[in-house]
Order: C-alpha cells, then structure tokens, then sequence
C-alpha cells in the first residue's frame, strides 16, 4: 500500500510546536509521516517518536523520515504509549500530536474494507493483526448491541432499523462484504431521507463499526491524560479530531485537567487539593479555504493545543 497522503491543518501544527529545539516530540498516530517530518524538519535536532499500529504506514514513514537521525518508528497503539515509551526509556516529552481517526491511505485502499464506496472484505482493522474485523461484529453481536454501537459511534437515528435488517440478513446469509453493509443500511433508511441526506447515508454506520472494530473511543481520555502526565512542564498535547465524538473527549478532558476541583460549589476555598494540569490555549482551529481546496477532507478536523502547566504535579484520572 502506498502510504501518501497530505497532513491536515500543518500549518496549525507547526505553529502549535513549543519552542524545544532539541527537545523530544511524539507523534502518536504516524501514518505517512507528514506531520513528524514537519517537525524534523523545524528541530533537525529533536528526537522523534512516531507510533502507529498499522504495518503499512511504520514502513512508509521509515522510509521517508530515514534521512533524521532522531526518528524513531514504533509499531504501537498511542493507547498503550505510556508503557511503550518507558520501555524505550522515555517517560517524559516536550510535545504530543495526535491526528485521529483513519488516514486517507486506510481509506483509499478499498481492500482494507473502511469505505463505502468500493465493495471489499469487511475488514476496517487499523492494525491488520488483530482478531477482531468488521465482518465478525456485524456477523456475531447482537441486536441489541448493534443498535447501541450505531447509536453511540454513529449517532445514527436509524440504529435501531439498520441493526435489525442486519440480523435479518445475516439469517439467511452472512455479511462478507462493504456492499452488504451499504445494501442494509440503504434497505433500513427511506428513499426519501436517503435524497435528503447530505452525505452518503451509509457513513455513520461506516464510522461506528470502524470505531467499535478499533477500540478508538473509550481508551482515549485514558490516553490523553497518560500524555498529559508525561508533559514536562512547558510540553503541548496537540490533538486533531474529525467527528463530534472524537472532539467531545478531547474537549471534556481537557476542561476536566484545566479545572480538576471536585470541590461542592459552596465550599469558598478548595479542599480537594487537586491542582490543574494544563492551560488550554484559545480557541477551536480549523481548515482555511486554501486547505479545504487543496484538501477536501479536511473540512471537519479541529485541533486543539493544550499546555503543562509549570505548577502542574501528576495528572489526575
């Protein structure tokens, strides 16, 4: 798989970077490298780790960023970066990006199952070792379970309808491929909502079994705070999202390590003891017009920076 792609809101990002030239930076979802080669490129410098859990995207990036000795490639899930970097010997950093959800090469590679507009193998794994695929949680789980994965990962209003056609199809004959997926959702939504829909009707359901299959949501507040706590004081955890979910957890964690008292709001003075960990920095940046001409995909990434505070003890959970 050819691993190219263009890096969303780089400009942002490289304006973003703390000023540590020969500091040690993370960048937790690798894919093609883009971002990392950005900041090489700024801190020649600087140390680099890039992890990513798709085979394809280490390799790419290996080979592109080869010419910096300070990169690093690590085939790892940022969920687990805390335990991977101690055992890399690092355990404190100047900087973390993170650019969620799937790449553009995931996407543009129709056997890898993530889109809806070429009939693949239900697949959607980021990482292509693991056990758990589309094909399997479409074919096993059941109704009831379906429904709250379309609903919670897809905020989808037709969970219910598209998870029992589902069932009803898998009845008579298993779910193997994208098409199948695409012919449930479009026999469980109206033709009448499917023309007023302004994207492809089957893109929620797409999003929400990809989220379930790669266990993307529930791990992350965990993981952003793991970050967080390995900071030095100064650091910066840039993250990018792409969906109203992804952009909620990001946000809610931020605002819950800026303002971490658990105090009753009566009490005058704090109690808890519990000091706050960062400083958000100002508001929520998008794609310019430029960008969104260049690359369309963009459209619906935010990023938001926050800051360790230098008063900032161990983060807390």
């Amino acid at each position: 798989m050819t691993f190219s792609h263009i890096p969303v809101l780089f400009d942002e990002v490289m304006a973003a970077l703390p000023d540590r030239p020969d500091g040690i930076f993370v960048d937790g979802t690798l894919g093609g490298g883009g971002h990392s080669e950005g900041i090489l490129k700024t801190f020649p410098q600087a140390v680099l780790y890039g992890l990513d859990r798709d085979p394809s995207a280490i390799a790419a990036a290996s080979e592109r960023l080869r010419g910096y000795p300070g990169f690093h490639a690590v085939r790892a899930n940022f969920h687990d970066a805390k335990d991977v970097l101690a055992r890399e010997g690092i355990r404190k950093v100047d900087c973390v990006l993170l650019d969620l959800g799937v790449s553009s090469p995931q996407l543009d590679v129709g056997e890898r199952g993530f889109s809806y507009h070429t009939d693949a193998p239900l697949d959607m794994r980021m990482d292509p070792d693991q056990a758990v695929t589309a094909e399997e949680i479409v074919n096993t789980l059941s109704e009831a379970e379906l429904t709250r994965i379309l609903r919670d990962y897809g905020e989808e209003k037709w969970a219910a309808r598209i998870a029992a056609i589902i069932c009803e199809h898998r009845k008579k004959e298993r779910l193997k491929t994208t098409g199948d997926l695409v012919a449930c959702v479009d026999a469980a939504i109206p033709k009448a909502v499917r023309r007023k829909d302004d994207g492809h009707p089957a893109r929620r359901t797409f999003q929400a079994i990809r989220i379930a299959v790669n266990d993307e949501l529930e791990p992350l507040d965990r993981a952003l705070t793991d970050f967080v706590d390995m900071l030095n004081p100064g650091g910066r955890l840039l993250v990018i999202s792409f969906h109203s979910l992804e952009d909620r957890v990001v946000k809610q964690c931020f605002q819950r390590l800026h303002h971490p008292c658990t105090c009753p709001p009566k009490i005058p003075v704090c109690i808890c003891g519990k000091k706050p960990q960062i400083d958000i920095l100002s508001g929520v940046q998008t794609a310019g017009d430029e960008e969104l001409q260049a690359n369309p995909r963009a459209r619906s990434a935010k990023l938001r920076v926050a800051v360790k505070r230098e008063d900032a003890g161990g983060a807390e959970a």
